[in-house]
């Protein structure tokens, strides 16, 4: 069974997932690559937390540059903050222990955060604060948006 996982995940999960089933109707006993099933469910983890960093990271890049660039805002800016907001909401509906801990990824991705507005604006990384301005509550805020 490792061997069809390494040469070919999506049939393998396919299989697992029929013979879990199998099991789960049936009662028997049937043999499960437990190990490498306990894998690809963590990397679901992983997946879903990775979602959610990307989407901050885009947000808080976005606020960083309509705070500090007050000049170029734009439609365009105001569509992307409230987009990743609505899908941000939606990714923490459907993951709870997440948003639990969105205090925390915001920190995780404020740094790349800062560095690519930096590198977007052409104005020095240290233009931005160290840490994140901004409140969690503040970032999925629909209507908020930073002043200058």
């Amino acid at each position: 069974m490792s061997d069809l996982y390494e040469r070919d995940v999506y049939r393998w999960a396919q299989e697992q997932a029929a013979a879990l089933r199998k099991a789960a109707n049936t009662g028997s006993n049937l043999p499960i690559d437990w190990e490498n099933v306990a894998e690809e469910i963590e990397s679901v983890g992983r997946s879903e937390k990775h979602e959610l960093e990307n989407r901050l990271l885009v947000l808080i890049n976005h606020l960083l540059k309509w705070q500090f660039q007050p000049d170029r805002r734009g439609k365009s800016w105001r569509l992307t903050i409230r987009e990743q907001r609505r899908r941000i909401d939606r990714h923490l509906r459907s993951n709870p222990t997440l948003a639990a801990n969105l205090d925390a990824i915001i920190a995780e991705v404020y740094g790349d955060a800062r560095e690519e507005a930096s590198d977007q604006t052409d104005l020095p990384e240290n233009t931005f604060p160290a840490s994140c301005p901004y409140t969690a509550a503040e970032i999925l805020d629909l209507d908020w948006f930073p002043s200058e």
